[in-house]
């Protein structure tokens, strides 16, 4: 079998802190986000995942530092980056968990091979290379899923083909008697598959073309609030493997086409009914980009040396185009360009692997511009260009870690890290609800410090693993709060009463400190795992935004956890249940609007038909609890899904 063209891990990433789920930890679950929530340092924008979340709000960050609707996470499939080009989020319908073979979520600053976006981590996939797998569900209120991933090997080329379909009914956010006419389900419509060609050119070298392409369609619980998302990526790859008398390198390019559509609604004071306030009808974006690696590794100054040096490149161009209620049409966009050169080495010898790295990156924005006129008259509102904006930025990071004996081991690491502002920060205003959030063309990039010390002990059965850390982030993007409904202010024009005007800007530092502990025990028939983070997030709104000094960034909460077990009952029958926690956080930037703490429980039950079939039977949020997604400002609560019972089956061969 032909293997996909990629570099194997680095060793020095062991000295980081990093959590691998393999394809066992990915196929309990309907979408790779969900299986992110299981490990406690995952922050999603807010509680929802990306079966009912609106593509605006699925970005990922690490640590809770500051989640935000365009992630602080660097997301990549086999070196290609995931995430929007236009704004930052990773449509999750485009991949199946199915189609993965692991993940790595490595925690703390990116920088080295990374590169922009990798702010306060990065989650590196790889995709399956072999085998095959089909799964199909049903579920309550009118889910259905089918999702499937197949290699097939003709001599010296494999095929690769994966998809994924999923549709729901949905649920209603809004419940109880704050919940009117105009709440509706959150209903789904999902499509994405991927074609992967593996090349053996040489006995050495391998050449990977992928195309992925998805479409989204889904309801924004209210009513004429929808929104549909499409795109396809393409990449091709060619690499050999680095071994001790030869140099390893890859080389890669690949294209990035994503579209969105919104339609926004304002909301009558009883939640009657609804009336269009905006349409976004397209999004047009592309993302180019192109990355060389070169890594060898051999025997130095006693123990085992491995470099890389490497450079790459990422270009974004696109616009929004919208209208709204008074006809007047907005055209807002521009371009990026982000080019970055690195050098990355490990040293193992004996019980110590010292691993480190330097980046230096130039980055722009140009071509920025916002045209707004009315649709009626053609007259121009507003014609607002843009200046042309660059900068340089280096990163760096150096980790440290000793076996102790016994199974113990001890690390410590420091690293720097940046992230530029999305096309989306930079030019797109958007509404939710009576709620507006106005963009600004200048914005500068966030750059992160970090350092962590971390210890860990292997016993056989049982792994425990504790980090302690402290990070800033300076020059944080956020939403502040600027003016409150009734009322028409500058650009942005009215506001209704109950809504809020916010816009994005560099308000001062996000201070974090935090721990975070995992445990695995592996017993004869039962694993049990659990993992706890804790972390105090604090802001500094300096002389911008003093009113957010000390106060929580949003949707970032303290305390969250996860347990779980797994009993293997008998040679077919298998149970399995997931417990979260998350303490309170905040769905604004001036902590006004409380989310209340969740717990919520999931359970499994699989019966092994035959060695390659297993039915299943799941229920998500097992008790029906209602969480807390989204507060307006007239205090109404969204929550998340209500229970959901699913029965499927599963087929590998």
């Amino acid at each position: 079998m032909v293997t996909a063209a990629r570099l194997p891990p680095a060793a020095g990433d062991a000295a980081f802190a990093v959590i691998r789920l393999d394809q066992q930890d990915l196929e309990a679950t309907r979408r790779v986000d969900e299986a992110l929530t299981g490990v406690p340092a995952v922050s999603l924008f807010r509680r929802t995942s990306s079966v009912s979340a609106n593509p605006t709000t699925q970005g990922i960050s690490l640590r809770a530092i500051a989640p935000s609707g365009a992630g602080r996470t660097l997301v990549t499939l086999d070196g290609v980056p995931l995430n929007d080009p236009f704004g930052g989020w990773v449509i999750w319908s485009q991949l199946a968990p199915e189609s993965l073979d692991s993940l790595d979520v490595v925690r703390g600053s990116g920088a080295g091979p990374y590169g922009a976006g990798a702010l306060t981590g990065v989650i590196v996939m790889r995709e399956r290379e072999a085998g095959a797998v089909l799964d199909a569900s049903v579920a309550e209120r009118g889910g259905a899923r089918l999702s499937g991933s197949r290699s097939q090997g003709f001599g010296r080329l494999t095929l690769t083909a994966s998809g994924l379909y999923e549709h729901s009914d949905g649920y209603v956010p809004v419940r109880g008697p704050e919940q009117g006419a105009a709440d509706t389900p959150t209903d789904l419509e999902s499509l994405g598959g991927a074609l992967r060609a593996d090349w053996a050119a040489t006995d050495d070298i391998a050449v990977s073309a992928r195309l992925g392409a998805w479409e989204d369609e889904r309801g924004a619980g209210l009513d004429g609030a929808r929104a549909e998302s499409s795109g396809q990526i393409y990449s091709l790859t060619a690499a050999r493997q680095p071994t001790a008398d030869r140099l390893g390198w890859r080389a890669q390019v690949w294209r990035h086409d994503s579209d969105l559509s919104n339609t926004f609604v304002s909301v009558a004071d009883d939640r009657s009914s609804t009336s269009l306030a905006n349409n976004q009808y397209a999004t047009p974006a592309t993302g180019l980009g192109a990355n060389l690696a070169l890594r060898r590794a051999a025997e130095r100054w006693g123990g085992s040396l491995e470099w890389e040096l490497g450079a790459d490149v990422r270009s974004t161009e696109g616009e929004v185009r919208e209208v709204n209620a008074f006809n007047r049409q907005r055209i807002a966009g521009g371009e990026t360009l982000i080019a970055g050169a690195y050098a990355e080495g490990s040293w193992t010898g004996g019980p110590w692997l010292v691993a480190g790295g330097l980046r230096a990156d130039r980055w722009s924005n140009s071509n920025g511009r916002r045209l707004e006129t009315n649709t009626a008259t053609d007259v121009v509102l507003l014609d607002q260009r843009s200046p042309d904006r660059d900068g340089e930025v280096v990163s760096a990071r150096l980790a440290a870690r000793r076996d102790l004996g016994g199974g113990w081991a001890a690390r410590a690491a420091a690293y720097t890290g940046f992230r530029p502002p999305t096309l989306n920060e930079l030019h797109r205003p958007f509404r939710v609800g009576n709620d507006i959030t106005e963009a600004n063309p200048e914005l500068e990039p966030e750059v992160l410090r970090g350092i962590e010390a971390g210890l860990a002990w292997s016993g056989g059965a049982v792994d425990l693993t504790a980090t302690v850390f402290h990070n800033e982030i300076e020059d944080a993007i956020v939403n502040v709060t600027i003016g409150e409904g009734p009322g028409t202010f500058p650009v942005a024009g009215f506001v209704p009463a109950g809504g809020v005007l916010r816009q994005r800007r560099n308000a001062g530092t996000v201070e974090a400190t935090g721990v975070e502990v995992e445990a695995r025990w592996r017993l004869e028939t039962v694993t049990l795992s659990g993992a706890l983070s804790a972390t105090d997030a604090r802001m500094d709104g300096g002389t911008d935004a003093a009113q957010l000094t000390g106060l929580r960034p949003a949707q970032a909460p303290i305390w969250s956890a996860t347990a779980g077990i797994d009993w293997r009952a008998s040679d077919r029958l298998g149970l399995s249940a997931r417990a979260r926690y998350e303490s309170r956080r905040f769905d604004d930037d001036l902590n006004s609007r409380a989310l209340d703490p969740a717990l919520v429980l999931d359970a499994r039950a699989e019966w092994r038909a035959s060695p390659r079939t297993v039915l299943y039977l799941a229920a998500d949020n097992l008790f029906d609890e209602d969480v807390e997604v989204a507060r307006t400002g007239d205090d109404v609560p969204g929550y998340g899904p209500p229970r959901i019972v699913r029965a499927g089956l599963r087929v590998t061969y």
